[in-house]
């Protein structure tokens, strides 16, 4: 089945090991407390959360599902790993934010429940899978006709390799080290084609950029060249 093919056991298991510290904002996992709300405001500036039907795909622990919820947006998680997913059930009841979480492939989901969801989130997630191309359109028939899309990951540059995996991983330990693989990263216009072949439209694109000095992250426009979001829409008469 061509869903489960659709899963590296071996990036599972990296995301395995950590969960417990997923909620921990000076873990391993702080680069993903520090940009979540720069990336949650992006996406509510443009689809507006409140009342919405969101599907988070690849999320792990939960921090962005969670805050999406408190937005007012009726959430759904997906996720393959087993561990991540108990680690944000039970910060959803600790919390008290409502959050669906399931473990199950998008193939599998977009044969469940096509045309469901109005918001579609893949957040650093495409990077970890064998096949990115089969995630896009997974996530194109979950969308209803209408519906808004948004993937960020890591553009394959040289100085993609130099910040997110020497940088981050080696020198300032922001993340744990082997956590990307260079020649998984994805080119923009990579994204952008698989998001065509799959009748989405790019709306926008943006990218978001990282100072070691300040520490400070911040989104923009002018420099995709290592972390970057893209927001599309499946067109009404499609």
């Amino acid at each position: 089945m061509r869903s489960a093919q659709n899963v590296d056991p071996e990036e599972v298991a990296k995301f395995e090991q950590l969960a417990s510290r997923w909620w921990d904002p000076e873990s391993e996992f702080k680069p993903l407390h520090q940009i979540n709300p720069l990336r949650l405001n992006y996406i509510d500036e443009r689809v507006s959360l409140a009342g919405k039907k969101v599907l988070d795909v690849g999320c792990g622990g939960g921090i962005l599902s969670e805050s999406m919820a408190l937005r007012g947006a009726t959430v759904t998680g997906i996720d393959m790993g087993a561990a991540p997913l108990s680690v944000a059930r039970l910060h959803s009841m600790e919390s008290g934010v409502e959050v669906d979480y399931r473990r199950i492939p998008v193939e599998e989901l977009a044969e469940e429940i096509p045309g469901t969801f109005d918001v579609i989130t893949c957040l650093e997630m495409l990077e970890h899978v064998p096949d990115p191309a089969s995630i896009v359109t997974a996530c194109r028939k979950l969308l209803k006709p209408g519906g808004k899309i948004f993937f960020a990951t890591l553009n394959r540059t040289p100085k993609s390799w130099l910040f997110a995996i020497v940088g981050a991983e080696y020198i300032l330990k922001l993340l744990p080290k082997g956590t990307h693989e260079h020649s998984k990263f994805i080119k923009p216009h990579e994204l952008c084609e698989w998001m065509r072949h799959s009748n989405l439209t790019v709306n926008d694109m943006t990218g978001m950029t990282y100072n070691p000095l300040t520490q400070v992250y911040r989104l923009n426009k002018n420099d995709t060249s290592v972390n970057y979001l893209i927001y599309g829409s499946l067109e009404e008469s499609l």
